[in-house]
């Protein structure tokens, strides 16, 4: 008897090699269809194609839940394949046809129910486990990001508090010495206007005693007095008095008087000629510069400085006398001034 429900997707079955009642059912290598595809398996109506959904709607619930879930994550769902039924239990009449109307539909779907709920919660609970482990790990990474900031923040700080310490030290230390060094100097000063006004003093004193007469200038060493003899003259004696001194000393005007001649003199060098009143003429010779080149002076007054111009072997103040034209001894002229040379 030839069986009129259809076969199965995949599956082409075959008259038994008896005819007649039904004999037990055997698929075959020459039976089956050759499988197509890589992985591809024969579809079959009834629990197979059901549990395949079963399967795919489970695996998108699951991914669904997560939102992140990968196919790593997902749990191992155990699969079992219904077990073949009975090919009588397919004809009309047979025991799927004979139970109870709908119920075993309704069975069916509260299976196919409970499984897809359980693999939603299987997925969602472990899409929930992934997304509360990345948000973990996420917020460590920001704390210790924070954290590394807040670090070199204070590290910053800390150097800048060091850098600025360290300035207002260096800055105390430099008013210090800035102060020091003020201080030393106002001190060289005062010294040096005490010694003046007591080197201006004395000489106040020394005039009053000499009439208004002043040594040419001060702080000097006689070197060379009058009429000695050299070949570094002209005339073979010398004709004056030389004062040893550091250039630029002050060449003062030993009386009062005018300056009848200022400038280079050859041998002499630069050289001031001061007329007093009697007439008398007092030369000074190689001078590094002059103060007043003409016009009445005062006794006293400063008219140049000590220099090495002309013939000389170093810086001092040949001084001459000449009285009527001929030379005399500057020291004891100076000496009758009441001058203490």
């Amino acid at each position: 008897m030839a069986s009129n429900l259809p076969a199965p997707e995949g599956i082409e079955i075959q008259e038994p090699p008896t005819a007649g009642a039904w004999g037990e059912w055997n698929p075959t290598e020459d039976s089956v269809r050759p499988v197509r595809g890589k992985h591809r398996v024969a579809k079959q109506r009834g629990g197979l194609a059901r549990s395949s959904t079963v399967l795919g709607v489970g695996v998108i619930a699951a991914v669904g839940a997560s939102g992140i879930a990968t196919a790593q994550d997902r749990p191992q769902v155990a699969i079992s394949l219904p077990a073949m039924p009975d090919l009588p239990d397919l004809m009309p009449g047979g025991k799927a046809q004979q139970s109870d109307g709908g119920s075993g539909s309704e069975a069916s779907a509260a299976a196919r129910t409970g499984i897809i709920a359980q693999q939603s919660r299987q997925g969602a609970d472990a899409g929930e486990v992934l997304r509360n482990r990345i948000l973990q790990q996420a917020e460590s990474q920001q704390d210790a990001a924070e954290a590394q900031i807040r670090a070199e923040a204070e590290r910053a700080a800390q150097a800048a508090a060091a850098q600025e310490a360290k300035d207002k030290l260096e800055a105390a230390r430099q008013a210090e010495e800035a102060k020091a060094q003020a201080e030393a100097k106002a001190a060289e000063e005062a010294e040096t206007a005490r010694k003046a006004a007591e080197a201006k003093a004395e000489q106040e004193r020394l005039a009053a005693s000499s009439g208004g007469w002043f040594l040419p200038t001060s702080a000097y060493t006689l070197t060379s007095h009058y009429g000695a003899s050299g070949s570094m003259w002209s005339s073979g004696q010398h004709t004056g008095l030389d004062f040893a001194a550091p250039t630029g000393t002050p060449v003062k005007a030993v009386g009062a008087g005018k300056i009848t001649s200022a400038g280079w003199s050859g041998a002499y060098g630069y050289r001031i000629v001061l007329q007093l009143e009697d007439g008398t003429e007092v030369w000074y010779c190689h001078l590094s510069s002059m103060s007043v080149t003409s016009g009445a002076v005062g006794a006293g007054e400063t008219i140049g400085r000590v220099g090495a111009t002309g013939n000389v072997t170093g810086p001092h103040l040949h001084l001459e006398v000449r009285k009527g034209g001929s030379t005399v001894n500057p020291l004891t002229w100076l000496e009758s001034k009441g001058l203490n040379v």
